[in-house]
């Protein structure tokens, strides 16, 4: 893997690859968006509204160049039990759960933005490798299956000439977006796929899906819309709305900031640049805040988009930028141009990108690592497709974390010796804590020991309460038979820690004056003699 590096300054060739990329994307953002409106159970605008100020502030603003924010089907499946529950509160055709999701977005953007400022963000260094690939997998599934919908009507799968007509077109897009890049590395092939199958759709005049049947199937009427407007949420401002609201609030906003920063570190391996966590929190939570002030569902990093949008050339902060505009100018003036897109071009480029995000090196090292490593990713995949992200990545890490700790439980060891002068010595190797205090105490012979014995930690280390409250119930065993126990080479900060619990671990810690970190006043020691 090549060292990560900072973003370059954006050159001529930049510019371009961002410009057509971020006109790609806002063609691709077009039915997510309308899709996850429909999920959320909003109108299509308040979707394409939240596609929008998504993606334009936090390309502005956000921790990651290149990545983009929008309308989600992780954080849509929560909204619609927000809305549904919120319609239930007020008059019927009230629409006051969509007025209580802005209020949401509110506290979400809080949230978020906390995260960031107390610097929340790197807590993504926690997710292992296996979760991290599980994520990957998981959400391939997820946007594959997601786009079966498209072959379905009034939740029936279509047949006949329909179902061929799709395939073909689909299958052509596929072969585009294959065969562009070897013609010529740098050509933005989801744009020139989905523009050369719209013209063969509408010149041809093939009957087949489109962005308008797809939206007015699901009881849409189009796409066209004027500017987000200002407006406060109109749901009263009391301690009930704060407890409905809540709970909502919270989950959508962990689920948020996982999906942006997992989203974040596999844009950072692909592009081999450094993202930077805490301000994709604040960026995240100021966008969504804006939401619910404008009239959007508000959203998160998708990784889909992302990724169509970074194999397309879209390095900087301008392939967003112009996603936003261009889906905003879809929305005011150009939407029966859209709205004409054969959905066969989209989902075609969706499968592309399912095929890219996947992570297929998961087949190749099945035999080469460790198989608990491939249980996690196995959880993580099934966990991502069944429930959400925020379930499938706190599973998979609390799992890694309880394996992490069981096989370094099995590693601590004891040498033992004596030495000339009759003291018996335990040189520990292994850490010692939680989870290996158990098998630490199986180590000591006290019955046959000498009177004088030495607990040797040169190779080990005392991490934890329960790693002192091993050495204290091996300290009162030793002084009940009327033997002296000392401790030996500890590092500062496990020195500082038997202090800090001196009452509870009544024992004797030598000074080495050969061992420099054995000691806190090695220096004194040194002087004085």
């Amino acid at each position: 893997m090549e060292p990560i590096k900072e973003i370059a300054p954006p050159s001529e060739q930049t510019i371009q690859a961002d410009v057509f990329s971020g006109v790609t994307v806002a063609l691709a953002l077009v039915p997510e968006a309308v899709a996850f409106a429909f999920v959320a159970g909003v109108s299509p605008v308040v979707g394409l509204y939240g596609a929008f100020i998504m993606c334009l502030l936090t390309a502005v603003l956000g921790g990651r160049p290149g990545m983009i924010s929008g309308a989600t089907g992780a954080m849509a499946v929560v909204m619609v039990h927000l809305v549904t529950e919120g319609n239930a509160m007020g008059p019927i055709g009230s629409g006051l759960g969509t007025q209580y999701l802005f209020m949401t977005l509110l506290l979400v953007g809080v949230l978020q933005g906390l995260a960031g400022v107390f610097k929340l963000g790197k807590l993504i260094r926690l997710v292992p490798r296996p979760v991290m690939m599980g994520f990957v997998n998981g959400l391939a599934i997820v946007i594959f299956l997601s786009q079966l919908n498209m072959f379905k009507v009034e939740n029936a799968w279509i047949t006949g000439t329909a179902l061929w007509t799709m395939l073909a077109l689909v299958g052509l897009t596929l072969v585009i977006l294959f065969i562009t890049p070897l013609v010529h590395k740098k050509a933005p092939g989801a744009l020139i796929s989905i523009v050369l199958v719209s013209l063969l759709v509408i010149f041809l005049d093939i009957d087949t899906a489109t962005v308008l049947s797809f939206i007015q199937q699901n009881g849409g009427e189009g796409i066209q819309a004027g500017l987000p407007s200002f407006a406060w949420p109109q749901v009263p401002l009391n301690l009930e709305t704060l407890y409905f609201i809540g709970p909502y609030a919270v989950i959508l906003a962990a689920i948020g900031l996982i999906e942006s920063l997992m989203t974040l570190n596999l844009i950072d391996e692909l592009t081999r640049t450094r993202g930077h966590g805490n301000k994709e929190c604040m960026a995240q939570g100021f966008a969504n805040f804006v939401n619910g002030l404008f009239g959007g569902m508000g959203g998160c990093a998708m990784i889909g988009q992302s990724i169509i949008n970074i194999t397309s050339g879209g390095r900087g902060r301008l392939s967003g930028v112009v996603a936003s505009v261009t889906l905003l100018f879809f929305i005011l003036f150009a939407s029966r141009y859209i709205e004409a897109v054969p959905i066969a071009a989209l989902v075609g480029v969706m499968f592309f990108v399912v095929f890219k995000t996947f992570a297929w090196s998961t087949f190749n090292i099945i035999n080469k690592v460790p198989k608990w490593d491939i249980a996690v990713i196995v959880l993580v995949t099934g966990l991502t497709v069944i429930f959400d992200l925020a379930i499938a990545v706190f599973a998979g890490v609390i799992l890694s974390a309880l394996l992490f700790s069981w096989e370094n439980a099995l590693r601590i060891r004891a040498r033992k010796s004596i030495d000339e002068h009759g003291i018996k010595h335990y040189e520990i190797y292994g850490p010692l804590f939680f989870g290996s205090t158990t098998l630490f105490l199986t180590k000591f012979d006290m019955d046959e020991d000498p009177d004088e014995v030495i607990i040797d930690f040169k190779e080990s280390r005392v991490m934890d309460l329960s790693a002192i409250e091993a050495i204290n119930k091996v300290a009162e065993n030793y002084q009940r038979m009327g033997k002296n126990i000392h401790l030996r080479h500890l590092s500062k900060d496990c020195i500082r820690l038997i202090k800090r619990a001196h009452k509870i671990c009544d024992v004797n810690v030598l000074e080495d004056p050969n061992y420099f970190l054995s000691v806190d006043n090695y220096r004194k020691h040194q002087m004085e003699s």
